[in-house]
C-alpha cells in the first residue's frame, strides 16, 4: 500500500488515478473505470468524478493507494 496526499478534503476519482500515475491522462482513467478495474474501499467504481477523501482506500489490482490529507 502506499499513500497519496492530496492539498483539499476530496478529489475526484479521475484526478486521484492521474496524480497517483495510474493513468496519464483522464482518457485512461476513463478506460480503467469502465472496465471495472477500480475498487473504492472495496466497491467496484465506475464513476471517474465520484469524490474520495483521507482514510479512502482505492485499489486497481495489487496496487492498492491510501489517500491522505495534508499534515
Amino acid at each position: 500500500m502506499r499513500e497519496v496526499e492530496i492539498r483539499d478534503g476530496s478529489i475526484r476519482l479521475g484526478q486521484l488515478l492521474k496524480l497517483a500515475g495510474v493513468a496519464e491522462h483522464g482518457a485512461d482513467a476513463k478506460a480503467l473505470l469502465e472496465e471495472g478495474e477500480v475498487r473504492v474501499n472495496d466497491a467496484v467504481e465506475t464513476r471517474r468524478g465520484r469524490q474520495v477523501g483521507p482514510g479512502d482506500l482505492v485499489s486497481l489490482g495489487e496496487d492498492v493507494i491510501q489517500v491522505v490529507g495534508e499534515e
